[in-house]
């Protein structure tokens, strides 16, 4: 009988720590395995050669050709550590290396292009800059050009032999990205996102195995595919909180591509019209200003609570009667957020969290956004019987309504997550709105997301107080760049009238044309408080017993106290207490050093710990 050997596995997708297997064969460290965990079989990857235990193990089933390079390793390791997690959530995140189809892996050779762009002499001078820099951020405003420097950074890594990875932030971008990158690249452009087919997403890696595909594309998870020889990695819109995972792990993608730069050694390229002062502190940046339209935009600012009023329905119709197209964007999807008692002030809430429900006519129902509970909507209030219930906070589908009423031969097009749920039906609501055959487009952040719009005119811009009203450190940071981006949607090819319902007029007017002056004075606001000057993590707490998840947040909140480089901030309920029947607690922690908070946190974490580092989400 051969020898056993025994190795040190993560199983990937368990937040259990490192498990021990048996083996006769000889296996190298990174490929991927299969073996029995809790009586199922699961894949896992080897990590090292380990001494016999003095516990009975159990053998390893499968070898399979599956590996993990030493890039891929080491950024898992970092993963784990950062955001304090167990290897097996880190490896969940990466797509293995394919054994039989390493041998076409051959280096690349240098390949000569035809190149159809042409850069301005500035865009020229920001490409010369970005080719210097490890990271670069490439500061642009909304229609500088920032793409055909991507993709003349991209043609030059492909003469070089060299593949490369554009982030997106999320999949509403791909469709009209993916278009301007086929239309140039050919079929060596790969799109990936969560909503591929299983047979397309077997395409796009047949073809990322096979060398032929040259740029991958798409959200995070395009970070984490196997690609060899890499050269650049892009992440567009870098300010973009759907970078930052809300599930375990927490990890930021814009973040891990820097340290994947590092890893590969290669450059990272930051783009944005709109910077997170995180990386405007941290990164040398290249400024474009302008754009390539010459046409101008005319800010109105009206003091008024958030709702339809004359002044917007008028330009709206005065626009749709010149055939020329309108945007309109509010934060809030549904009909409005809220049903209240205006006779004892109840709110309808979830039964299983503590939010209220939101309203959607078009099914008659009331919805939770957190865990999607459903009930009809009330003809009186369920605590005092009153029929006098009132709505407040509008949302998307009730503007939709009532604009609708108001300009009944108006084409209008609801652009949010209720209804664009499908990259097919995103496809066809831009080219109905491209093509004319819709006048104007009511939705929420979606809107904002780099999409092209060739004819607009008017952009209306609801609810920027209630997102410069929120309770998080970056609110100011959120509201302007949001306006920023939703007006950059407007007067591509023809002078736009851009309307904003608020009452901070003074704030948003002095910054608009000047987002490098809000930064400076952002910069001042937030040292010795916040990020990027101090590190913050976020430890959640929730369990179905309220007092089980208060209790683990208490002792683990104790023994913090004992760590004097780490201040804990505040504890207690989380500003929604309860989501899908899970009773919820946090700690906040602040720290000089994110070495200072993960050391402590590995000191004192319990059972119900959560953690949640450079979180960005406070509700």
């Amino acid at each position: 009988m051969e020898d056993l050997k025994y190795f040190t596995l993560a199983i990937i997708g368990s937040p259990l720590g490192e498990f021990t297997y048996e083996s006769s064969q000889t296996i190298n460290i990174g490929t991927e395995v299969t073996v029995e965990f809790n009586t199922r079989v699961k894949r896992a990857v080897v990590l090292s050669l380990c001494k016999q235990p003095d516990f009975e193990t159990k053998e390893i089933l499968e070898v399979t050709k599956s590996f993990y390079s030493s890039q891929q390793m080491a950024l898992a390791h970092f993963i784990s550590t950062y955001y304090i997690c167990s290897l097996g959530d880190a490896y969940s995140l990466m797509m293995a290396f394919d054994g039989e189809k390493s041998a076409l892996y051959s280096k690349s050779d240098k390949v000569e292009i035809e190149s159809k762009i042409t850069l301005s002499k500035k865009q020229t001078q920001a490409l010369a800059f970005l080719q210097k820099q490890k990271v670069g951020l490439l500061f642009g405003d909304t229609g500088s050009g920032k793409t055909e420097i991507y993709m003349k950074y991209f043609e030059k890594m492909i003469e070089e032999g060299k593949r490369s990875i554009f982030l997106m932030p999320e999949i509403s971008l791909t469709p009209q990205m993916s278009i301007r990158l086929q239309e140039h690249f050919g079929e060596s452009v790969v799109m990936w996102h969560s909503k591929l087919s299983t047979q397309q997403k077997k395409l796009a890696l047949k073809k990322i195995h096979s060398g032929e595909a040259k740029i991958v594309a798409g959200p995070r998870s395009a970070l984490f595919l196997p690609i060899y020889d890499l050269g650049v990695i892009v992440v567009d819109e870098e300010h973009d909180d759907s970078y930052k995972s809300s599930s375990r792990p927490r990890y930021n993608a814009r973040d891990l591509a820097i340290y994947m730069g590092k890893l590969c050694n290669i450059n990272v390229i930051l783009g944005s019209a709109t910077p997170s002062l995180s990386s405007y502190v941290k990164f040398p940046f290249i400024r474009l200003k302008g754009g390539y339209f010459n046409s101008s935009k005319k800010f109105v600012y009206e003091k008024s609570i958030e709702r339809l009023s004359p002044m917007i329905l008028s330009s709206l119709e005065k626009t749709q009667q010149a055939k020329e197209q309108s945007i309109l964007f509010l934060p809030t999807r549904a009909n409005f957020k809220y049903l209240i008692c205006a006779d004892c002030g109840y709110t309808d809430e979830c039964t299983f969290c503590s939010v209220g429900l939101s309203i959607h006519q078009k099914s008659r129902a009331m919805k939770c956004h957190y865990c999607n509970f459903t009930q009809p909507i009330p003809k009186v209030c369920s605590k005092c019987f009153s029929p006098n219930l009132t709505s407040t906070r509008l949302g998307t589908a009730e503007v939709v309504k009532d604009i609708s009423e108001a300009i009944p031969n108006a084409n209008i097009e609801q652009f949010d997550r209720d209804t664009i749920t499908t990259p097919t039906k995103l496809k066809k609501a831009l080219k109905r709105f491209n093509e004319h055959e819709s006048d104007i487009l009511v939705g929420t952040q979606m809107l904002s997301k780099g999409h092209d719009y060739h004819d607009v005119t008017l952009a209306v811009i609801m609810g920027m107080d209630n997102i410069l009203n929120m309770g998080d450190y970056r609110a100011r940071e959120k509201a302007l760049s949001s306006l920023i981006q939703v007006s950059g949607r407007s007067g591509r090819k023809k002078d736009a009238l851009v309307l904003v319902q608020s009452f901070n007029e003074p704030f948003f007017s002095a910054y608009l044309e000047e987002y490098e002056a809000f930064l400076e004075e952002e910069k001042a606001y937030r040292k010795e408080l916040y990020p990027p000057y101090k590190k913050l993590c976020r430890v959640l707490f929730s369990h179905k017993n309220g007092l089980k998840a208060q209790e683990e947040m208490r002792k683990m909140s104790d023994a913090l106290m004992a760590f004097s480089d780490v201040e804990i901030v505040g504890s207690g309920k989380c500003i929604i207490e309860r989501v899908a029947n899970k009773y919820r607690f946090e700690i906040l922690l602040r720290s000089d050093k994110s070495t200072s908070i993960i050391r402590a946190i590995h000191a004192t974490r319990v059972t119900l710990a959560e953690i949640d580092m450079d979180p960005i989400d406070f509700a």
